[in-house]
């Protein structure tokens, strides 16, 4: 079996995380010095802007020997602004450490990474942290935790429950166990880390992360109860983070489920498709250099290792390299979180524009769902981003690490869009010749959340395969903006009729006559506003309870229940974005920082459109026929559709 460990350390933001992470190094040898968040001497804060602000930014893996153990340890920001770190960072896991405040309890993030492990079928320990608090109520959260996120959560040191739990899931032990026959440690233990790594059980521990109480017991339950990689031969494995080498340039933090790489070996990757086949591109790269997980020279990547690979290139993050059928994890970004904030991002010098985008982009390429908009045509810069703790991450990265110094305008709501009721686009692309794309679209609004689907009932013999599958590769551009200016969703679009013609059709026609079809439908069905909701939970003192009730209301929002946990209220509710950015400002103000406040997206719901905005049109609308027709015949000489 194995010997090796791949697994994270999650929390709610200010749950010691970080801390617990230090002291597990400590406890293994892998360091002298137990580091400090607050301080900016933690070994897992290696950022400048994290040693600084004491708040972790990025995941970073570090490697450490415990017995003849191997554990790769990946600590992840607890902030919710870096939900695509932590989301990226289970791609590569066994197993996990789910560390919960014993004075805090559960809260939203808490329940947020739990669900996402969930789906991931990611075994978790739980670790009560801070049980040196004179608040802490160890029982009080072990309930919470029952009751919130799994009934099957087992405390270790409660031999009875843990008893109960192996019996519940073995017949004949629980025959056993009701005779009176007293079940060894070992045989329990053994059980216990079966239902463990299949999802049954999840043991909890209690400690601090402060005094190192409950680190020892931790280490010995992540090589007891978590699951060691499977063994596979063939290549298998995804690219979870992206970093910059002064020397070596872009390296890919790279998770193996199976096979090896080594240096100065040649890796195949996809590189997008074909828009005229639909066939995946593959495009070969060679290894120029392997790193292990503490970034020393290693040579060599072996199933189950995690490590920095260099020389493929821009590979993308959640790229797949080799057989994806060996993957243990969904590789789906955006799944835990998606940017809710777009903001214009302004040179202090104008002259330096074109370095801010290269600076920007390259911040991307390790962190897509940073998403970057350059509008050429307006000369402007926008950045999607999570919310305003990332934003000023984000300024000081570009002022420390590319010397540039910005300013950003005002955050605007990422607002969708839908069409308002059923109608048909219809476009005929004739002219000027040689061209020949005609066609027609049914276009009906979908069920909230649903997102786009694509059909077409036009036989072949009237628009070849090969064409049909360029206007469904078009669908995305298209939808990019509505006739309000933000990504329509929710529709169901139907290709109904059209024609290619033998001569007259060339090459990427109807990629070209896609946009203006939808775009012409979107024109007819008239457009609905969709504003981004928050599921909210609140954590206050009950005094507080109605007035945050009335400005859940005056919000616009919805107040869903609530419910008493001692002397406190947890109470949860539905909330538009655009009411309620600044509102744990105002909660933390009058409750005197006794009251918290948690979110995640929970939908889109219609919104009218004086209480929201349109967005610029970015690029030549394809309606404006003529100019657009110009444009994209230049783009697709180059960079597809790159018309801003």
């Amino acid at each position: 079996m194995s010997q090796i460990r791949n697994i994270g350390i999650f929390a709610h933001v200010d749950a010691g995380k970080t801390t617990l992470s230090e002291q597990i190094l400590s406890h293994a040898g892998a360091i002298r010095t137990i580091g400090s968040v607050d301080s900016g001497t933690a070994h897992t804060d290696n950022l400048p802007v994290e040693r600084r602000r004491g708040i972790s930014v990025k995941a970073t893996c570090v490697s450490m020997s415990f017995g003849d153990t191997r554990i790769n340890l990946i600590d992840t920001p607890g902030h919710a602004d870096f939900s695509a770190e932590v989301e990226r960072s289970m791609w590569a896991l066994d197993g996990a450490v789910l560390v919960v405040c014993a004075v805090e309890g559960v809260q939203p993030q808490t329940e947020v990474l739990f669900e996402a492990m969930v789906k991931q079928n990611i075994p978790v320990l739980f670790f009560i942290n801070k049980t040196d608090r004179e608040s802490a109520d160890v029982p009080r959260v072990m309930a919470q935790i029952k009751r919130l996120l799994t009934p099957d959560a087992v405390l270790l040191s409660d031999v009875v429950s843990v008893s109960e739990l192996v019996c519940d899931n073995h017949d004949d032990l629980m025959e056993r166990y009701i005779n009176g026959e007293q079940l060894s440690q070992e045989l329990l233990t053994e059980k216990l880390a079966e239902l463990t790594q299949t999802r049954h059980a999840y043991p909890v521990m209690c400690g601090s992360a402060l005094t190192g109480d409950g680190v020892s017991e931790l280490l010995n339950s992540i090589i007891t109860y978590l699951p060691p990689p499977k063994e596979q031969d063939e290549l298998c494995g995804v690219v979870f983070a992206a970093m910059q080498d002064k020397n070596l340039g872009r390296g890919a933090w790279v998770r193996l489920y199976g096979g090896s790489l080594a240096n100065r070996e040649a890796v195949t990757v996809d590189a997008g498709t074909d828009p005229m086949t639909g066939e995946t591109k593959r495009v070969q790269y060679k290894i120029t250099q392997i790193q292990n997980a503490n970034l020393n020279t290693a040579g060599k990547l072996s199933a189950g290792e995690i490590g920095v690979v260099y020389g493929l290139g821009n590979v993308q993050i959640g790229q797949v390299l080799g057989n994806p059928e060996y993957l243990e994890r969904k590789i789906e970004p955006g799944a835990l979180r998606t940017p809710l904030i777009t903001v214009q991002v302004i040179p202090m010098n104008p002259k330096q524009m074109e370095e801010l985008r290269c600076a920007c982009e390259l911040l991307s390429s390790e962190d897509p769902l940073l998403e970057v908009q350059y509008i050429r045509t307006l000369n402007e810069l926008h950045l999607r981003v999570m919310g305003t703790i990332q934003l000023e991450i984000i300024e000081e990265l570009l002022k420390t690490r590319f010397n540039l110094n910005v300013s950003f305008d005002t955050p605007a709501i990422i607002y969708k869009e839908t069409v308002s009721e059923k109608c048909e686009g219809f476009v005929a692309y004739t002219m000027p010749k040689p061209c020949w794309a005609v066609l027609r679209f049914e276009i009906e609004p979908a069920p909230r959340g649903s997102g786009v689907t694509f059909s077409s009932t036009v036989p072949l013999s009237k628009i070849m395969a090969c064409y049909q599958h360029q206007v469904e590769q078009a669908i995305p551009y298209a939808l990019n903006q509505g006739r309000l200016g933000w990504q329509v969703t929710d529709v169901n679009i139907k290709l109904v009729d059209g024609e290619h013609h033998l001569v007259h059709t060339h090459p990427l026609d109807f990629i070209v006559a896609t946009p203006m079809g939808i775009q012409d439908g979107l024109q007819r069905g008239g457009s609905t506003l969709l504003e981004p909701i928050l599921a909210a939970r609140f954590i206050l003192p009950g005094e507080h309870m109605g007035r945050v009730m009335s400005d859940v209301i005056a919000m616009r929002g919805e107040v869903l229940d609530s419910v008493y946990d001692g002397d406190r209220v947890i109470l949860n509710a539905l909330v538009p974005v655009q009411s309620s950015m600044d509102y744990s400002i105002t909660l933390a103000t009058f409750t005197s920082g006794r009251g918290s406040m948690s979110v995640k997206l929970h939908g889109y719901r219609e919104c009218p459109l004086e209480l929201g905005s349109t967005a610029k049109r970015r690029g030549i609308d394809p309606l404006d026929t003529s100019k657009y027709i110009l444009a994209v015949r230049g783009a697709l000489t180059g960079d597809l559709f790159n018309l801003d």
